[in-house]
């Protein structure tokens, strides 16, 4: 039976080590598919038609992989290495679910909206959480949880893990009283003292400092009587 999810052919590759570099050159990402109770396969994808899927797709969104024209099977892309510099694919591990186990994975959080404790009173937003963890069958796994920041109209207001809407078939595994959002208070910076009375105070010492030390010299020359 056909699924709506995106799809992505594998050929298999018995190329590893340094001899990847061909490949690459080649247009193709080596990758490494395997799963629970599956063999693991060294496998490559062609480099654009994955790049391109990335894109499109949610960080975990079920993608159907055939493999040499083979059954297709759902994966997820568990891990992407890239190049430092060109922030281009170098390798990627994709893991086969089961689609009737529960898998445990980050999901991504996203605000939305304007918090008028920012917007208005000059506080800073911050964001106490990037995601959280979830768990859920493959299909019920949110690509993204939105969470809105209209509510925080002073500094005392706060979005916690509780606040999330969750969609059904899904669980967020983190504790409800961890802090999503919230409005900071704008610093209060220190007065600095104005140049003018900073000048006369050094003066001041300076003068006092020296009538000291004249005083001291005085006595020191006064004779005996």
């Amino acid at each position: 039976m056909p699924s709506n999810r995106p799809s992505l052919a594998a050929q298999r590759r018995d190329v590893t080590g340094k001899a990847v570099a061909r490949l690459r050159h080649a247009g193709r990402l080596p990758a490494v598919v395997y799963g629970r109770g599956v063999p693991s396969e060294n496998i490559s994808v062609d480099t654009h038609e994955f790049e391109l899927l990335r894109r499109h797709s949610g960080a975990n969104a079920l993608v159907d992989l055939a493999v040499d024209g083979g059954r297709a099977r759902p994966v997820l892309v568990h891990g992407v290495q890239v190049d430092r510099v060109s922030r281009k694919p170098l390798h990627v591990d994709l893991f086969v679910v089961r689609m009737t186990e529960e898998l445990t994975v980050d999901v991504a959080l996203h605000a939305t909206g304007v918090a008028p404790a920012a917007d208005k009173l000059g506080g800073t937003l911050i964001h106490g959480l990037e995601h959280v963890r979830v768990r859920a069958l493959p299909g019920n796994i949110p690509e993204a949880l939105e969470y809105a920041v209209d509510g925080l109209a002073d500094f005392d207001a706060a979005v916690h893990v509780r606040d999330l809407v969750v969609p059904d078939g899904a669980t967020v595994l983190n504790e409800p009283d961890e802090l999503v959002a919230k409005v900071e208070r704008p610093r209060v910076e220190a007065v600095e003292e104005p140049a003018a009375e900073a000048e006369a105070a050094e003066e001041g010492e300076a003068a006092g400092e020296a009538a000291a030390e004249t005083a001291g010299t005085e006595a020191e020359a006064e004779p005996e009587g």
